[in-house]
């Protein structure tokens, strides 16, 4: 059985469309899994094998060759217009660093977040040094896993029970704040069932239907994998 896993909560902040350079297994991974989700997602690389090889998973992808270390290439193909990047290549490693210090630094650039991928100690140095918000090692976190995350920031734990279900721990989203397990009838409206709920560290099992949600507070969740990306993202 997979392993419990934790989230960092400060990735998917930003919700204004995604940008993914590089496409590699690293980055086709990313990619797939905010496509899953209904992500809005343009993805570059300086290879057109790559771009053929993405749109094998997606033929409606927008996908682009566009020289990674040119501004202007990365501002003409709206790279510089999304909120969050993933620089998910890693070789050479100047044309990372350049990458991301074009997304943090270039003039009129509204990219929020860049998350780069890195192969070495010092990569992650220097990565760090030119802006990058986060820095991940794909032997640690894979692509899909990542692409969750963006899409998810909500997500605090996930145990894989099977390849279609999951029990979720998720932050309380916005939007159920203040409502009662009872008025919101997740298992009716969402398809998953709540097995805890309330503040960390002190969750209820079996919480009662009249059980009011707070800012702040968890739920424990069960379902389809399909049917818990379906509940509010944050």
């Amino acid at each position: 059985m997979t392993q419990w896993w934790q989230w960092s909560g400060e990735a998917g902040a930003g919700r204004g469309g995604f940008a993914v350079i590089g496409v590699g297994r690293f980055g086709s991974s990313v990619c797939a899994e905010l496509l899953r989700a209904g992500a809005e997602v343009l993805a570059v690389d300086n290879s057109q094998r790559a771009i053929d090889e993405l749109r094998q998973i997606d033929p409606a992808i927008e996908a682009r060759v566009v020289d990674c270390t040119d501004e202007e290439a990365l501002r003409a193909a709206g790279v510089l217009d999304l909120e969050t990047v993933v620089v998910a290549m890693s070789e050479p490693i100047e044309a990372s660093i350049t990458a991301t210090l074009i997304c943090k630094d270039a003039p009129g650039s509204r990219v929020k977040q860049v998350i780069a991928r890195a192969t070495s100690d010092l990569h992650v140095k220097m990565l760090q040094r030119v802006g990058a918000d986060r820095v991940v090692f794909p032997s640690k976190m894979m692509g899909r896993r990542l692409g969750t995350e963006l899409v998810r920031p909500n997500l605090l734990e996930q145990l894989r029970l099977d390849d279609r279900s999951c029990i979720e721990e998720i932050k309380v989203p916005q939007a159920f704040v203040g409502h009662t397990l009872r008025d919101l009838n997740l298992r009716k409206h969402y398809n998953v069932n709540v097995l805890a709920a309330g503040p960390a560290g002190q969750l209820q099992v079996n919480p009662p239907a009249s059980h009011v949600l707070e800012e702040g507070e968890l739920l424990v969740v069960i379902g389809l994998e399909e049917a818990l990306r379906n509940l509010p993202g944050s």
